[in-house]
């Protein structure tokens, strides 16, 4: 706290002779003296040059030093300036009012150069003493906002490499079964659009999107020669194929992670039907976790428009018949819904995590998404 330095103090005296008086007697000690001759001038060299102390004479033509002391006092940034009145009256009103204006302190005149004096130096000291506090106030909050600023960036950047990590680990559990790990990115994108769609806060958004690319990882407890034959499956692969839900959900069962928890449910969950016709329990309608459903639609829908070992992919226009037709059996109507609602966001999706080899599927998907880019504008 630096109480030695040169200090600025303003003199407000309506009378010539009383400002060069308190401006001799103050100079010798150092400090910058700066003279205003009424309320008015007093107020516009505070707003243009703010003093450490106001030597203010009471009574003034036209503003009278209790107006100007009350305005000071008003202003935030003009508050934590000492004032003192310097006056000839005696009465105790007379003072009551002053305080009541905002005054710091007070000077009879004549003044007193002794009075003067340690009357100056004791308001100066409060003067740099509020300062400190003040500076040392706003040194915190700018300190407490950049270590804030870089939590955030940090915990982002965290969030966004615990996203990649999934992303890999989980395209190792589907590596042999996909041509590439595209369809992890797409579908939780996929699901995270559709739930937004849905009305979903942003948190549980956030965590879906998180939790879904590992709805398969059971994937990496079926056999290769089930996993990647390329015609159809008979009834004991199917059965043994199916059980990638239940290995999957015990491979995830027991975190106390929400996200991981979260996965688990989508794991289980995600190959049940609306219509009570899915694994592996065979659940319906509400009965499968809304975050289930939601997975479902994407997954498929991905599974559609994506090259399999045992088919092409299939067009817009076909997938999006197949999703329709769906509608109440294998999916959730208010989920197809969602999904279409968002239409121009999944096919903005599917163009930017696009597959090597789909180049005319995603020719077909950029004209459609350019082409409700314009329809909305």
């Amino acid at each position: 706290m630096d109480v030695g330095r040169p200090r600025k103090i303003l003199v407000v005296d309506d009378e010539e002779r009383n400002l060069r008086l308190m401006e001799a007697l103050l100079a010798p000690l150092g400090h910058s003296v700066i003279l205003a001759v009424d309320g008015r001038d007093a107020l516009q060299k505070v707003d243009a040059d703010e003093p450490d102390l106001i030597l203010l004479d009471v009574n003034m033509p036209g503003m009278d030093g209790f107006q100007v002391a009350q305005q000071l006092k008003a202003n935030d940034r003009t508050s934590v300036i000492p004032i003192v009145m310097v006056t000839a009256l005696k009465e105790v009103a007379d003072r009551v009012r002053a305080l009541e204006a905002g005054a710091d302190d007070f000077l009879n005149k004549p003044v007193d150069k002794t009075e003067l004096r340690a009357r100056v130096k004791s308001l100066l000291k409060v003067k740099a003493y509020n300062d400190h506090m003040r500076n040392y106030q706003k040194e915190l909050e700018d300190e407490v906002a950049r270590q804030t600023l870089n939590l955030r960036l940090a915990f982002e950047r965290v969030k966004k490499g615990s996203l990649d990590t999934i992303y890999r680990l989980s395209r190792a559990a589907e590596y042999k079964d996909e041509d590439t790990g595209a369809h992890i990115q797409r579908m939780s994108h996929y699901s995270a659009a559709i739930a937004r769609k849905m009305g979903l806060n942003d948190k549980t958004v956030e965590a879906i999107l998180y939790a879904a690319p590992m709805h398969d990882i059971g994937k990496i407890g079926i056999l290769d020669k089930i996993l990647l034959k390329p015609g159809k499956l008979d009834d004991s692969e199917w059965a043994v194929m199916r059980q990638h839900t239940v290995i999957g959900a015990k491979i995830l069962e027991g975190s106390d992670a929400p996200i991981i928890r979260l996965a688990e449910v989508i794991a289980l969950t995600h190959h049940e039907k609306w219509d009570g016709g899915g694994y592996p329990k065979g659940l319906r309608e509400k009965g499968i976790p809304l975050v289930g459903r939601i997975v479902a639609i994407a997954d498929v829908f991905d599974a559609l428009t994506s090259r399999r070992p045992y088919k092409e992919p299939f067009s817009l226009d076909k997938a999006c018949g197949i999703i329709k037709d769906s509608r109440g059996g294998h999916f959730d109507p208010a989920v197809v819904d969602a999904f279409f609602a968002c239409e121009a966001e999944i096919l903005s999706i599917q163009a930017k995590y696009r597959d090597n080899g789909q180049s005319a599927f995603v020719q077909m998907a950029d004209e459609l998404v350019q082409n409700h880019a314009a329809q909305a504008a």
